[in-house]
């Protein structure tokens, strides 16, 4: 954490959204910090989307009594920076997606579509896992471009914050971007400390992750909209083949249990005809045992009278 010198109480706390805004508001109004929220994210698509948000952000606002200031949505700006940061990436090497055993993969470029979808299709009988590039190299490389495309992102969000923040006298940059364990909460640090330091203002970098269940309980709980990818239509696209990802192994887990029940059942009524069988032949060898007997007995009579 990057302390704010606490003879420049003011900060202007960068939201990311409202649901991750809900801890860190929370302590920083409990620790008497001067703060106001400022709403600056032009990477959220679509317009859409980002009003939905930005509504969210502004109904916490008003339940809690929090200042609250907005930026200019100006997508174009982050289209020429981050954008064409994520638009190199997704040609070069595809969609990069994080699997839920902590192992990256590449959708193909030559396969994904020709635009970012919240349900991919897959051609007929193709499995979303089988057509997935695990290749060290290819991951390396395009981690690298997905880590610039959010540097780039942080970047432009944090400086138009702090030329906000200096223009209009406030001493200390924040963010709540650093809640989620998803983002690159290093590269936040650096970022905000860069738009802090060329502003002249203080950064008041705190590190939220511990407070993420925290803002997952509080916002269900106050029925805050909460969305399903970070913001631009990269994540958006990323998000939703990793839903997808999850939905196949799921269907493939659930295969495979009614699989092994059919063969569970399969092998118990095969024990059971064993059994019925060995029954029979039981039952059988024993009425010829009883037939043999009664035979004897009746020989035994003959022979006596």
């Amino acid at each position: 954490m990057t302390e704010c010198n606490s003879k420049l109480p003011k900060t202007l706390l960068h939201a990311c959204c409202g649901p991750c805004s809900t801890a860190p508001t929370r302590i920083l109004t409990e620790e008497g910090e001067d703060f106001t929220v400022f709403f600056s994210n032009s990477n959220i698509a679509p317009r859409t989307e980002y009003d939905q948000r930005l509504a969210t952000m502004a109904h916490w606002a008003q339940t809690k009594a929090l200042a609250l200031k907005e930026a200019p949505y100006n997508f174009d700006s982050w289209a020429q920076t981050a954008g064409s940061v994520g638009e190199k990436l997704r040609s070069d090497w595809g969609v990069l997606i994080h699997r839920d055993d902590g192992s990256w993969a590449l959708v193909p470029a030559d396969f994904c579509s020709p635009a970012p979808t919240d349900t991919p299709t897959l051609p007929a009988d193709q499995s979303l896992e089988a057509l997935l590039e695990t290749d060290p190299d290819a991951i390396t490389q395009a981690q690298a471009l997905r880590e610039a495309r959010c540097r780039a992102c942080y970047r432009l969000r944090f400086e138009e914050a702090a030329r906000y923040a200096r223009e209009q006298g406030f001493d200390c940059l924040g963010t709540t971007l650093s809640v989620s364990p998803y983002q690159y909460t290093t590269l936040i640090e650096e970022e905000l400390t860069r738009a802090a330091d060329t502003a002249g203002l203080s950064a008041n970098f705190r590190d939220w992750r511990p407070f993420y269940d925290e803002t997952v309980e509080v916002s269900r709980e106050a029925e805050l909209y909460r969305q399903n990818y970070c913001g631009c239509l990269f994540s958006a696209e990323e998000a939703a083949y990793e839903r997808a990802l999850r939905k196949e192994q799921r269907r493939a887990e659930k295969a495979q249990a009614r699989a092994k029940k059919a063969r569970e059942l399969q092998e118990f009524e095969e024990a059971r005809a064993q059994k019925k069988s060995e029954r029979a032949r039981y039952d059988a060898k024993q009425n010829r045992k009883r037939e043999i007997l009664k035979q004897l007995r009746e020989q035994t009579r003959t022979t006596d009278s």
